[in-house]
């Protein structure tokens, strides 16, 4: 499986032109063109006709592009999805995603659009029954391939406050991680909502990075770079997980279970981990490369 990497998935409101524009420069691994939250009602249909145009125009280099469409239930979720499938962007993300049916629902709608079979479907987590059902969805197949915490409407849908330690979240966050590695899906944190808090916000990277997600979703250019950091393996990381492959390549060691190295015990694990950091690493390389 080739790893692509999405440390940092910035939002970008498709009601805005000059930011559609400006997020051809950014160093973002991905974008969602947002046609829901940060949408009006009143500037639907001009976010969605400046999203798909800019999405057919491909100018936005290497970076991995998502749409985020409106529900299938809200009056422009049906001509969001017919829209995206003809501008082709890597994938489509789904807000709400409840249950299997509602990735089945747009799966449906796809097919009938002769949509391309590349386009990947992406899930918002962001309902109590959605978690109550992680599993199930995380196993729904077909195009979906990545999970999006939605944090902030968790938050609401709890009736919960945000703090700082996400502790109130911890159960919602753990379940999802584990549900997207059981099906080997992609997974990737809500945002931090303090633009200002460049403290808080490298906790909660670190905290995110710490549960098991790919990276982080995100609401404002000034942060790309600090996420871009936290979620790529260290220089020192990528050091030492050579250091594992090459001593499990060693024609003694070969069939070894279980190593010496620099005086502590390596297990095959550990040479799994550190063939992932490596693949990591070369792919971020490739992605940041002219």
């Amino acid at each position: 499986m080739t790893i692509r990497p999405r440390r940092s998935v910035l939002y970008m409101p498709g009601s805005n032109a000059r930011a559609l524009e400006k997020a051809r420069t950014l160093p973002a691994d991905a974008l969602i063109l947002d046609l829901e939250d940060a949408v009006a009602p009143d500037a639907k249909e001009l976010a969605r006709n400046q999203v798909c145009e800019a999405v057919k125009a491909r100018g936005f280099g290497k970076r991995e592009i998502i749409i985020r469409a409106n529900a299938l239930s809200t009056a422009w979720g049906e001509a969001d999805i017919a829209a995206a499938a003809e501008a082709k962007p890597d994938a489509i993300l789904i807000p709400k995603v409840s249950s299997p049916r509602d990735l089945e629902a747009v799966e449906a709608k796809l097919v009938s659009a002769g949509a391309d079979a590349n386009i990947a479907l992406w899930a918002m987590v962001e309902t109590p029954l959605a978690i109550l059902n992680i599993g199930a969805i995380a196993g729904a197949g077909g195009r979906l391939k990545c999970f999006v915490m939605g944090t902030n409407d968790l938050i609401k849908e709890f009736r919960g406050h945000h703090t700082q330690d996400r502790q109130n979240l911890s159960a919602s966050l753990g379940l999802s991680v584990a549900a997207a590695r059981a099906y080997g899906l992609a997974i990737v944190d809500g945002v931090y909502n303090d633009i200002k808090n460049e403290a808080g916000f490298l906790d909660s990277c670190k905290q995110g990075r710490a549960y098991g997600f790919d990276g982080k979703t995100l609401i404002h250019p000034t942060q790309v770079e600090p996420c871009n950091n936290v979620f790529a393996p260290s220089a020192e990381e990528v050091e030492a997980a050579r250091k594992i492959i090459a001593a499990f390549e060693l024609p003694e060691n070969k069939g070894k279970g279980a190593i010496s190295l620099d005086g502590r015990m390596v297990e095959l694990l550990h040479a799994e981990i550190a063939r992932g950091t490596v693949e990591l690493a070369d792919a971020i390389a490739a992605l940041e490369a002219p």
